[in-house]
Parts: structure tokens; C-alpha cells; sequence
């Protein structure tokens, strides 16, 4: 049985998703910053991947086992408990961003912070064009 994604770009609007989904006014106005400033540094459109990722740009990938699929280039969520930053897996530079990067945890995946004021929005800037770069250059357009 082929394993079907459920992270898919879709049609839903980032603004109503915003306003519908996010209750609380500080973490509204933190969305609207990062929707603000994930736009301005990679260029792309926001779109709604899945149900609550807010993705900008995209790239398909091929893993080694032949799963394949797309995925937004970076991205945030404005969750309940906090708000979700996604860029690039397996890049040997982020670590050293995430360093001057301010209060946050992180997965592999993902960077979770409580609020925009507790990072530093420059590095913010940085970790974006930094992920765009390595996932363009690993998984270049065909």
C-alpha cells in the first residue's frame, strides 16, 4: 500500500487560517510578523500546506528507499503551544545559526520558540535563505 501524504499544498487561505486558528491576539500578531517576514526574505507566496503549515516556495524530493513527495521550502505553524519554524533537514550549517538564534528548542525538523521577540530576527532571515539554499542545491529543479 503506497504511503499517502497528508502535508499537501492546497488552496485554503493563509489569512483565514490565521484569523480562524490562532486565538490568542500576542501569538496573531507573531504570525502576521513571521508571515510578513518569511515573505519578504524568500519571495514565494504564502500557501497552506496541510492543515496549519504556512509554506513558502517548494521542492520535490527523492529519498534513497524511493519515497518521494513535496514539501514547502520553509515554514511556520502557529500552534496552541508554540509556533512551529521549518527549514531544511541534514543542513551542516544550521547549528551554528541556531546558536545565535535565541530561546528555542529544536527537533530535527522543526524549531519551536513561545513568541517572535524571543529570537533574533536577523538570524530568523538568515536560517530562511540559508534552508532555500541548501534545499535548492540538494534537490535541484529538473
Amino acid at each position: 500500500m503506497a504511503y499517502e501524504l497528508k502535508t499537501k499544498e492546497n488552496d485554503r487561505s493563509v489569512l483565514e487560517f490565521i484569523e480562524a486558528a490562532v486565538d490568542k491576539p500576542k501569538k496573531r500578531e507573531d504570525a502576521y510578523r513571521l508571515l510578513d517576514i518569511f515573505t519578504v526574505t524568500t519571495v514565494y507566496e504564502a500557501k497552506m500546506w496541510g492543515a496549519s503549515i504556512i509554506g513558502f516556495g517548494s521542492y520535490h524530493y527523492i529519498y534513497k528507499t524511493g519515497h518521494e513527495g513535496d514539501a514547502p521550502l520553509v515554514g511556520f505553524s502557529p500552534r496552541k503551544a508554540n509556533i512551529s519554524l521549518y527549514f531544511a533537514t541534514g543542513d551542516p550549517d544550521r547549528e551554528a545559526l541556531l546558536n545565535k538564534f535565541g530561546k528555542h528548542k529544536s527537533g530535527k525538523a522543526c524549531v519551536y520558540i513561545n513568541k517572535v521577540d524571543d529570537i533574533d530576527e536577523e538570524v530568523l532571515r538568515e536560517l530562511i535563505r540559508q534552508s532555500v539554499a541548501f534545499l535548492q542545491k540538494t534537490y535541484p529543479q529538473s
